[in-house]
């Protein structure tokens, strides 16, 4: 089994200005077990065919991401942010499932904790 140590990416909404929201990424840093490593050539509108993963990853749970698990967007695995398809909740772990590269807002803010 392959070991996973990277960072999850929790979108929180926030008000800008009267009636403009945005998107603000928080990263916090997890561990867990790569439990799923597999991939596919996905053929679309794009010349190129893109790449998909269909992993699934365990990462054991703190009360953060219990909480805010709805929240998450993306995983930091192999040096790429990867978008969040499916989270299942198996306590005391979270099972996440990710697809295709993310993306989305990229983080403002760090949680090292």
């Amino acid at each position: 089994m392959v070991r996973f140590s990277g960072k999850v990416g929790f979108a929180e909404t926030r008000e800008t200005a009267p009636g403009v929201w945005e998107e603000f990424i928080l990263e916090r840093k997890y561990k867990g077990d790569v439990i799923r490593n597999a991939r596919r050539w996905e053929n679309g509108e794009n010349l190129n065919s893109t790449l998909v993963v269909n992993n699934q990853i365990s990462i054991l749970a703190d009360s953060y991401l219990y909480s805010y698990f709805f929240n998450v967007r993306y995983v930091e695995w192999m040096g790429t942010r990867w978008s969040v398809t499916n989270i299942e909740v198996n306590r005391p772990r979270l099972l996440l499932t990710i697809g295709g590269v993310y993306n989305g807002p990229q983080n403002q803010a760090s949680d090292d904790s």
